[in-house]
């Protein structure tokens, strides 16, 4: 059974996670929190398998509220769940420990696998994500070849 903190500031998601998650013979929620630093102590205090954590929430944000249960509680796996595809924020919360990134309009059965593969030492993110990421790298990778043309070009000069 995978064990499964939810951490979001609106109650309605809560629960109707909650419900949907409650409906998977294969996971069960242990507790619940409705902001980033409350949801941070819960976690550490019963080290879940899995957390899903929003991002903009009171008190403490899920960046940060990331960062302290990964401190705290390194064998529970982080996933943000949230509603904003922003890069910045989506290394933020990786940089910060979180081990997927998911989006709230994601389908049941996507996020129960997300679920399931976080638990197993996975790393769910939700494709329009990893092409965020996808996209980023490969503009790193693309100045880096420029980069060492440049020098190769100058050692072979005469």
């Amino acid at each position: 059974m995978i064990t499964i903190a939810l951490v979001d500031d609106h109650t309605v998601v809560v629960e109707g996670l909650k419900l949907l998650l409650d409906s998977f013979d294969d996971v069960t929620v242990v507790g619940t929190a409705h902001d980033g630093q409350a949801g941070a102590q819960l976690v550490v205090s019963l080290r879940p398998d899995v957390v899903l954590m929003d991002l903009s929430m009171p008190v403490l944000d899920g960046v940060q509220a990331t960062r302290l249960v990964t401190e705290g509680a390194p064998d529970t796996a982080v996933v943000v769940l949230t509603t904003s595809t922003d890069r910045d924020l989506v290394l933020r919360s990786l940089d910060a420990g979180a081990v997927g990134y998911l989006m709230k309009d994601t389908d049941p059965q996507a996020l129960h696998e997300g679920i399931k593969a976080a638990a197993a030492g996975g790393s769910p993110i939700d494709p329009r994500v990893a092409r965020a990421l996808v996209d980023r790298r490969r503009g790193a990778a693309t100045r880096l070849p420029e980069t060492r043309a440049g020098r190769i070009g100058r050692l072979q000069s005469p």
